[in-house]
Order: structure tokens, then C-alpha cells, then sequence
């Protein structure tokens, strides 16, 4: 039964229950609540209604209506929504007479101001201290109003809501920091209009920071809010370059072609007229692939035309990176990954500062596809084009392309049932075919007609033969053969030329083919041994594991593609017959014309122990180990005629300190002796009044990490920090031992995006400072000729302070123990301004001296409101 509220009566909701107030003129005095057996009121509504909508409202205390005044309250968490609109707060009135709606805060038992109102329509969310608002015209009226649009959080004074997609706002402050009542920055207007998602229109704008004005204002703005990407200029960087003179840098224009692709074209221009341009595009397909392409050329003069250190270079690199989504065709797979330009690129560019790239001496590219077909046999086709370049010789090696098929293994003799025993069953043979476009040139040449005019062709065919099985049950047994068909487009000739008193080669163009052939086979096994202790000790038990294996291969002569000619007797020389293969230079190379028969030793040796536990609590002891593939090495050539043995080679981890430190070595062996010309001759170095053994090579390296959680209790995060897991974006290395590379907006490649959220004030102090370093040693030892020499002895090392949780500190170098003095060394200073970001990189000595300062806010909708200013490394052109 309905419940009928007179101007004076009060009725108690219950919190979460609802009322709704349907469509007429006036608010009804008949209050229709959904509590309990309440049903709804007979009372038809009056025709002329001012909703379009029923209200449904809900309140934590009461909901009262006063019908003498024609008003409704809701009190402590009211909450009404009419249509798509919402309206939260302490206190909701809605009057009748004039139609409109009225939302206050409301004070706690302390007096404070609680419960402030929201306004929400659709995405759009107000948050003001007061809200009047018609529902018959949709106009509003806001007092102090809070609001989030796009980036900028907006703070008015006076806001009058015209629709639900304009807004005029009075005395407003607009910024991208996250407190809006307390901003670190802010630009203050006294008039705007706001256009939810859309813009932002002002009049006169000044920039405050900290609450003072600053200089910086404009006669008016214009601020684009769209979530959504949107095509525009990027307003260039200014400043002046001490070689180059006055510059305008990274402007240009973004074109938002579709939700698939876009692209970025910038450019560069120094008064002393070098210029630069580079274009950037990313795409993506959802659940299908995704990449990104970019490309950057240079023209760099270095001081003015007519001066004697005027010179000029061009460089560029291109890059492109293509992934596909492995679910998208299991069967089929394109991936790419290409870094191609000029050799001197990281060393002269000057729109980008990349340590980790200008360190290292290689570029590397692949684009490959790869199919599978399935059947029996399975069948798995792949186009392949890679490049390597060395920086440092400027050698660049291309394939265009490889393409190879493969048949999946075939067991002719396997039985119907069951697995597979025996020497017979194990029988397996496969079938591969390559073929190849090799070119090895300069990047002087790169894309020119010489470079394809040098390019070498052939097919390869490899039919592989094998089995395995096992001897004594304890003795696994390999053997196997493999045929080998290559073919050739071009050949060479040589001869003897009486005119020019040399030999000369030349080229035949035509198709031509050898065949070669070998057999290799491989016994091996496995031997544990375990010496047990007291077990009182702290030591309980080592364990040993021994993998000994011995193996056999031979290689004919194939003799029968091999040629001779004859260089006549001159300047009193005797005449000499010169052997050489037509297939000399080509891409597979000619075939071996010695025969050789070797035997080959291989002992790998695994150290483990049983430790007993600190704790008491843990009975099984833990497993810890002390030396791991201790591994010697070596072959004896039957076949040879002296020199028989090969160096011995061994190679070991040892582990220090549980998965933080391992000590990797390696190094050689030699049993023959040198003569006084320092030539290996067939005289063991024993029988030479030497030892068993000469050393003539010898390596030792190992990496080291350490930070303050290491010395926590708390073990659960100690690997977060891992800068083995970060990914480093556009090449160099992993970690920072090489400094870290940052383009010029002030960002590091590898900056995380996601910020730090700082719950309260007690959190930006702290009682222990995060730190983390990391080593890097690497000792080189040469004996080969007797040079008893360390080549080469280095220890690097980075490492970071966060002296609090926004201020960093890092630096990168390392130390020459060969040629004492310090590698290339970098200092970085970075500070987290809230809104803003700083950093100060400097590399003080060295042929890269430089520095580099930033200052700018972290928005992308205000990145052009920085200040840059850095000195330039000192350039050889």
C-alpha cells in the first residue's frame, strides 16, 4: 500500500533502495518506494510532463518531499539518474516550480565539507562544489567545477553548462597535473569555452608556476582534447650548434591516415646549410601482425663552403620492425627486423644520441617468411634475405635472398607399432635444398650496379643419412653419411700471362656442378659418481657426472676438381705448377682436396653438492654447484703426415654466487713446440725441455649485479630490477654498461611509461636509498707465437642511485687494465617533476664529449613546452 508524504512528514529509506518519480508536471505527493510489499501508486501522471525521462533517485539517510513548496531532498549519498545523466552527492533537491535540480556537499561531524557533488553524462565527469541544473532547458549551473578532459585536468570558478557538449567557463585553471587544487603548474584563462573531448578555446592565457605568473601568455588558445589520434604540425625544436649555426629541429607534419597506419614526416635545417628529414610509421592489424618503419637521411656540412675545414657528408638509416601475431596462421610466418644505413651513422648523426648502437661495431638485418605443408612427409619452405655490416671496415654481406625447403625426417625401416630399437629401425634420411644469392660489397656500393655485378648464385643439396641406437645399454651409438650436390652459375680460370709476368683469373659464366660426400660417427655415455659424507657435516655429499664420448669422421680428396697451370722459370726461379679449384671464390667454396681421417676425445665433467640447510626447520639438504661443463677437448688426424694433434680446448663455469655470479673460462692447449721462428713443429713441447702443455690462448670473463635488495629480507622482488628483462628499443645493449641512449626529447629508450603513483607525503622519504650496480670483466690472453701477452683486460660498470623517489643518478664507464685509462664514460641526472620531466646527461672526456640538458612536460598534448640545450660531441666528417 502506497504511503502518502504530506509537507511535514520525514520517511526513513532504507540505503540502497530506490524511488523513482515518474513523468509529470509536478512532482507527485505520492512517493512510490520499493521497500518490501510497498506497490506502485494507481495516481495516473498529468499529460504535460517537464521530464523526458523518470527519475530514479536513491539516498543513504532519507528522502523527504515538501509538497508546499513543490520540493523533493534526498540526504547523505543521494544519487539520481535522469536519462544519461548523473548526479551524486550529499544533498539533491529537486524543485518542482521551476523545474530544476539542486546538489550540495553536506558536513561531517567534524564541520567538513564532504560529499562535494559529480556530475556525469556519458565520459564527461564535474566535480563541483555546487550544481543548478534545468531539466527543461539542460542548462546548468556550476560552481568550482573539477573535470578531467583528455590529458588536462580544468578547474572553473563559474561554469554554465549551455548542452551536454559546450561548456563557458569563468576564471578557470587548466593543467596536465594530477592535483588539481594544487598544481606545480597550471595556465590560467579568464574565460573558455570547453567542448567535452573536442577543444578548449580560451581568451588571454598566462602560464603559473608554483602560483607565480610567468612572462609566458598568449592573446588567445586553442587546445585540442581528443582521445583519438588527429593529423597536425609538430612544432619544431630552436637553438644554434657552435659548427652549424642558428637550427630548427624534429618539426613537421603527422598524418593520421586510418586506425591501421600513420605517419610521422620531420625535418631539420641548420643556416649553415645542412639539413636532415626522417619519416616514421607504425601499423597495426589486431591479431593479425603489427610493426613500425622509419627512415632518416642527413646532409651534414661541417663550417662554411671556402673555409679549410669545410667538409660534407651524407648518411641515413633505415630501420623496420614487423611481428606477426603467432595465432593468427600457425602454419605460415613473416617476420622482419632490419637496421641498414650508413656505416658512419651512429658516429656522425645529429638527431640522435644512441651509445649502444655507436658501440658496437655491427648492424644486422633479416626479412623471412616460412611456410609449412603439412603431409607425410612434412615439408617446411622458407625466403629468407639477411645483411651484416661491420661499422668499423664497412664490409657489408647481403643474401637476396635464401631460399630452402626441407623434408621432415623419414624412418624407412620404422616398424608399424611400438618404438623404434636397432641399428635398422633408426634409420633415417632427410632432404634439404638451398639456394642463394650472396653479395658481399661496401656500403659505398650498397644498391649500385657493381654490387648486383659481384653477386654470387648456386643451389645446394643435402641428402643426410643417420641412425643411433644404444651398445651394452650403456653406450649410445651415432653414425651417419651425408651427399652433398652444389651448383654454380660462374667459375674462374687461371693461367699464366707472359705479357703481364703474373697470373690472371677469369670469369666463366655457365652452370656447373661437384659432388662431395663424408661419413662421421660418435660413441659416448654417461658415469655418475657420488662420495657421501657425515651427515652431521655441513658438506653431506658430491656428486661427479662424467660424459666422455669419442668420435670418427672422414673426409675424401675429391682431387678430380682441381686444375693446374704453369708459371715459367724467371729472375732465375724455377718453373712452378700451381693447383687451384674453378670453383675457388664462389659461394660454397671449392672442395676439400686433402684427405683427412680424424678421431675426436671430448670429457665433460659436472660438480654438484649436498649442503645441509641453516635452517633447522629443513631436513633435505640443498643442492649447490661448484663446477659446471668442465669440458676438454680434442682430435688426432690419422691421415696427417706430422702435426697430429690439434690443440687442447677447454672450457668451464665456475659458479660463485648462486644464479647472481658465474666465472666462464676457456682457453687452449698446444702439446707441439715452437721453433726459433715461432712455427709449430712436429716435436712435443714436453720432449723440447718444455711442459706437457703449451698455453696459447686463455680467457676469463664473469657479470656481477648488486643492489640494496640483496641485502633485504624480503627476497620476493630481488630479480625486478633485472636489466637482463628490460627491453632496450633501437639496438645496442641490454643493460647500460654501454650508457644509455636517449633521442632529444629528454627520454630514454628504455624509460618505463608507467610513473610511480605516490600514495601520500610519507612516501617521498626513505629510509634506505635503491641503488644497483652492475660488472662486466673480460681478461684476454695470447701465447700463440709466444707473445705472452694479456691483448686485452677491461672491467666496465654502471650503476643508479634513486636518492629519493624522483631524483636518479646513474653513470656508465669502465677501466682499460691494458692501456690504462678510462672507457667511454657517461653521468645522468634525472629528476621527476611531477608534471614535468628533467634530465642532465653528460659524457665528460673522451672523442665524445658532450652534454645534454632537458626540461619539459611529460603530456604529449604540451611536449612543445620545453627547453633543450646541449653541446655537441666534437665530429670528423
Amino acid at each position: 500500500m502506497a504511503q502518502e508524504i504530506d509537507s511535514i512528514t520525514k520517511v526513513n529509506i532504507p540505503a540502497e533502495r530506490e524511488a523513482i518519480f515518474p513523468l509529470s508536471d509536478s512532482l507527485t505527493p505520492k512517493l512510490i518506494t520499493q521497500v518490501d510489499t510497498v506497490k506502485t501508486d494507481t495516481i495516473k501522471p498529468k499529460s504535460d510532463s517537464f521530464l523526458t525521462a523518470n527519475i530514479v533517485a536513491t539516498a543513504k539517510d532519507y528522502m523527504r518531499y515538501d509538497r508546499k513548496n513543490g520540493q523533493a531532498y534526498l540526504y547523505n549519498e543521494a544519487k539520481i539518474v535522469y536519462g544519461d545523466l548523473i548526479i551524486e552527492a550529499g544533498l539533491i533537491i529537486l524543485n518542482n516550480k521551476n523545474n530544476e535540480i539542486y546538489a550540495y556537499g553536506i558536513k561531517d561531524s567534524t564541520g567538513t565539507y564532504t560529499q562535494s557533488p559529480v556530475f556525469t553524462q556519458g565520459e564527461s565527469v564535474v566535480k563541483p562544489d555546487s550544481i543548478r541544473f534545468n531539466t527543461v532547458s539542460k542548462k546548468a549551473l556550476i560552481h568550482n567545477s573539477r573535470t578531467k578532459q583528455g590529458e588536462f585536468n580544468v578547474l572553473g570558478e563559474r561554469t554554465k553548462r549551455e548542452n551536454d557538449s559546450v561548456y563557458f567557463m569563468k576564471n578557470v585553471k587548466f593543467t596536465t597535473s594530477k592535483d588539481i587544487d594544487n598544481p606545480e603548474y597550471y595556465f590560467y584563462a579568464r574565460k573558455i569555452k570547453l567542448v567535452p573531448e573536442k577543444k578548449i578555446v580560451t581568451g588571454l592565457v598566462n602560464m603559473y608556476i608554483a602560483d607565480v605568473p610567468t612572462p609566458l601568455g598568449l592573446p588567445f588558445g586553442y587546445f585540442p582534447l581528443t582521445s583519438e589520434r588527429a593529423s597536425g604540425f609538430i612544432i619544431p625544436s630552436f637553438g644554434d650548434n657552435q659548427n652549424r649555426g642558428y637550427f630548427l629541429q624534429n618539426g613537421g607534419y603527422y598524418f593520421n591516415i586510418n586506425d591501421y597506419v600513420d605517419l610521422a614526416v620531420l625535418g631539420d635545417y641548420y643556416t649553415n646549410g645542412s639539413y636532415g628529414f626522417r619519416l616514421e610509421s607504425s601499423y597495426a592489424l589486431r591479431y593479425r601482425f603489427n610493426g613500425n618503419v622509419s627512415f632518416r637521411y642527413e646532409k651534414l656540412l661541417n663550417s662554411e663552403r671556402g673555409f679549410p675545414d669545410f667538409s660534407e657528408s651524407s648518411i641515413y638509416n633505415l630501420r623496420w620492425s614487423h611481428t606477426q601475431d603467432p595465432k593468427s596462421n600457425p602454419a605460415s610466418r613473416f617476420q622482419a627486423s632490419v637496421n641498414l644505413g650508413s656505416s658512419k651513422y651512429y658516429q656522425e648523426t645529429i638527431n640522435q644520441t644512441n651509445t649502444g648502437n655507436f658501440l658496437n661495431n655491427s648492424l644486422s638485418s633479416s626479412v623471412s617468411y616460412s611456410k609449412t605443408f603439412d603431409g607425410k612427409p612434412q615439408v617446411n619452405l622458407s625466403i629468407a634475405a639477411t645483411q651484416n655490416q661491420n661499422t668499423n671496415t664497412q664490409e657489408v654481406n647481403m643474401t637476396l635472398p635464401t631460399v630452402q625447403a626441407s623434408m621432415a625426417r623419414i624412418f624407412p625401416f620404422e616398424p608399424k607399432n611400438g618404438t623404434k630399437k636397432g641399428v635398422f629401425q633408426n634409420i633415417n634420411f632427410q632432404y634439404n635444398v638451398k639456394g642463394e644469392n650472396r653479395i658481399r660489397t661496401t656500403d659505398s656500393l650498397l644498391f649500385k650496379p657493381q654490387m648486383f655485378k659481384d653477386m654470387q648464385s648456386g643451389i645446394q643439396h643435402t641428402i643426410p643419412i643417420n641412425t643411433n641406437f644404444k651398445l651394452f645399454n650403456y653406450f649410445s651409438v651415432s653414425a651417419g653419411t651425408s651427399f652433398q650436390e652444389n651448383w654454380v652459375f660462374k667459375t674462374i680460370e687461371r693461367s699464366y700471362n707472359d705479357n703481364l709476368q703474373r697470373a690472371v683469373t677469369d670469369t666463366v659464366n655457365g652452370f656447373d656442378a661437384y659432388r662431395t660426400y663424408n661419413f662421421s660417427s660418435s660413441i659416448g655415455t654417461t658415469i655418475y659418481g657420488l662420495f657421501n659424507f657425515k651427515k652431521e657435516g655441513k658438506i653431506q655429499a658430491i656428486r661427479h657426472v662424467v660424459r666422455p664420448s669419442i668420435s670418427y669422421s672422414i673426409n675424401p680428396a675429391f682431387d678430380e676438381f682441381y686444375d693446374t697451370y704453369l708459371i715459367p722459370e724467371t729472375s732465375g726461379l724455377p718453373e712452378e705448377v700451381v693447383e687451384y679449384s674453378r670453383f675457388e671464390g664462389g659461394l660454397f667454396g671449392a672442395p676439400g682436396n686433402n684427405y683427412s681421417s680424424n678421431i675426436g676425445f671430448s670429457l665433460t665433467n659436472d660438480f654438484e653438492a649436498k649442503i645441509r640447510s641453516k635452517d633447522t626447520t629443513i631436513t633435505e639438504p640443498i643442492k649447490r654447484k661448484l663446477l659446471s661443463n668442465l669440458s676438454f677437448s680434442t682430435s688426432y688426424n690419422l691421415a696427417a703426415d706430422s702435426l697430429h694433434f690439434q690443440p687442447v680446448t677447454v672450457r668451464g663455469v665456475l659458479p660463485i654466487i648462486e644464479n647472481k655470479l658465474d666465472i666462464n673460462f676457456n682457453g687452449a692447449l698446444d702439446p707441439y713446440a715452437l721453433n726459433s721462428n715461432n712455427q709449430r713443429i712436429n716435436t712435443y713441447n714436453i720432449n723440447n725441455g718444455g711442459s706437457l702443455f703449451r698455453l696459447t690462448r686463455a680467457n676469463l670473463s664473469f657479470g656481477y649485479s648488486l643492489s640494496n635488495k640483496d641485502f633485504e629480507k624480503d627476497e620476493k622482488d630481488k630479480n625486478k630490477d633485472n636489466p637482463d628483462n628490460e627491453t632496450f628499443r633501437n639496438g645496442g645493449r641490454p643493460d647500460d654498461l654501454f650508457g644509455r641512449s636517449t633521442n632529444l626529447d629528454g627520454r630514454l629508450y628504455d624509460e618505463d611509461e608507467e610513473e610511480e603513483i605516490v600514495e601520500n607525503e610519507t612516501q617521498r622519504y626513505r629510509y634506505a636509498i635503491p641503488w644497483q650496480i652492475r660488472f662486466a670483466y673480460t681478461a684476454t690472453y695470447n701465447n700463440l707465437r709466444r707473445e705472452n701477452e694479456i691483448s686485452s683486460h677491461s672491467l666496465m660498470f654502471s650503476g643508479d642511485v634513486e636518492l629519493s623517489p624522483r631524483w636518479t643518478v646513474g653513470a656508465s664507464s669502465g677501466y682499460d687494465l691494458k692501456n690504462p685509462g678510462f672507457t667511454f664514460t657517461q653521468l645522468r641526472f634525472q629528476r621527476d617533476l611531477e608534471s614535468w620531466r628533467l634530465s642532465f646527461n653528460w659524457t665528460p672526456f673522451g672523442n665524445r664529449e658532450s652534454w645534454y640538458f632537458f626540461i619539459g612536460i611529460k603530456a604529449n598534448v604540451l611536449s612543445d613546452i620545453k627547453y633543450d640545450k646541449n653541446r655537441e660531441r666534437d665530429r670528423s666528417l
